[in-house]
């Protein structure tokens, strides 16, 4: 039985991701997908895309960056010091300098380097020996690190001219090791699925679980590093009450339609009625943060971003370097990088103010914020 999808887009959708959503509506056990207005191309299963299944799980529907999603929080300037809307040549040199959220030059971490992960990651065991081994080297290692491609830090302004700090990053290696080695048993025919009550499954859950968290405690530990590098150079603390942060791939036992079912999202973020949540733009454009209007067939969802408009090889090929400094005025960056930063430009996204007024019966927006300052990952 075909699956019914429901559609949240900005115009008409290329042939080979209509071939996708074709293919996902007629997977075993999908029951319900949602097509949210950044869809696109992404390896087995689109980007932008929210699926619901009674028993089965499809590791391939959130993909290897487990957890990946983003962190916000608002700084405050000192009593009786009046908001700058923008930040010096000085200023901005500063931060990006005193920003390396990059791997440690360590290439291996024994047992006892366990004790840089928080207890609950570090005493709760994964699923398979080589899983174990992976936390104790690259979880280690890894923790507290940004990622290459579109993950990013920004220094931001709100139209009420609050500052705030944006992050986007994941689960790093880690998401990679879970899904291979869950996949691994199960063939490369068709599209691989796990029995959730199974052996197999409960092992797979448990791993993401982990994995979650993970990504969750990587972001704070930026976050904190991030504040720090700001509040030295701008005299801003952060505000803890105000931090917001959401996952966009993950995997989730929710309640739809009256009844039990695997909700999986891979690009998408969770937006039911009230639930807080972060919508980013592309180094250049505004984000926003935005509260769920719980919309039941879009199964309480939302975007999580722009969705490109063409691939990383392609947007090398139209944007030059100078180019990408044209589309980035204004905004402070590392100069330096423009070259291995090309396929991030804005041009490569689609209009998030395209994207945002299509869903505008999935979310509410409550702020709009406007990059100062952009840090991509090496």
């Amino acid at each position: 039985m075909t699956a019914a999808v429901h559609r949240w887009v900005a115009g008409r959708l290329p042939a080979d991701v209509e071939a996708s959503l074709a293919r996902l509506a007629e997977a075993d056990d999908v029951v319900h997908v949602a097509v949210m207005p950044d869809v696109h191309l992404g390896g087995e299963v689109c980007v932008g895309i929210v699926l619901a299944t009674t028993r089965l799980l499809y590791p391939a529907a959130i993909g290897g960056d487990i957890g990946c999603g983003m962190a916000a929080i608002r700084l405050r300037a000192p009593a009786g010091t009046p908001p700058a809307a923008e930040v010096t040549q000085r200023e901005a040199a500063a931060i990006l300098r005193g920003l390396y959220l990059g791997v440690p030059a360590v290439k291996h971490a024994g047992p006892a380097r366990l004790d840089r992960l928080p207890p609950p990651l570090r005493d709760r065991p994964l699923s398979a020996p080589a899983l174990e081994a992976c936390k104790r080297r690259d979880g280690v290692v890894q923790l507290g690190s940004l990622g290459a491609g579109n993950h990013f830090v920004e220094l931001q302004v709100d139209d009420a001219g609050d500052r705030w700090l944006m992050l986007h990053s994941g689960s790093r290696g880690m998401g990679q090791a879970v899904l291979h080695h869950h996949l691994a048993g199960l063939g490369a025919r068709g599209r691989p699925a796990l029995d959730a009550l199974a052996p197999a499954g409960q092992a797979y859950l448990a791993d993401l679980a982990w994995t979650l968290a993970y990504a969750e405690a990587n972001r704070a530990a930026m976050l904190d590093r991030a504040a720090e590098v700001v509040a030295t150079a701008l005299g801003l603390e952060p505000e803890p009450a105000s931090v917001i942060t959401c996952h966009h791939n993950h995997i989730r036992r929710e309640h739809h339609g009256g009844r039990p079912v695997w909700v999986h999202r891979k690009g998408a973020i969770a937006a039911f009625a009230g639930e807080p949540g972060i919508i980013p733009g592309s180094m250049g454009t505004a984000s926003y943060h935005v509260v769920g209007r719980g919309h039941p067939d879009a199964l309480c969802s939302s975007s999580h971003g722009a969705g490109r408009t063409c691939s990383r090889a392609e947007a090398r090929r139209r944007v030059s370097a100078r180019a990408l400094e044209a589309e980035l005025r204004g905004v402070w960056f590392d100069v330096r990088r423009a070259d291995a930063l090309r396929d991030e430009a804005p041009s490569a996204y689609k209009d998030l103010g395209a994207v945002m007024r299509a869903q505008r019966d999935l979310t509410r927006v409550v702020r709009r914020l406007r990059p100062l300052l952009s840090y991509k990952g090496a």
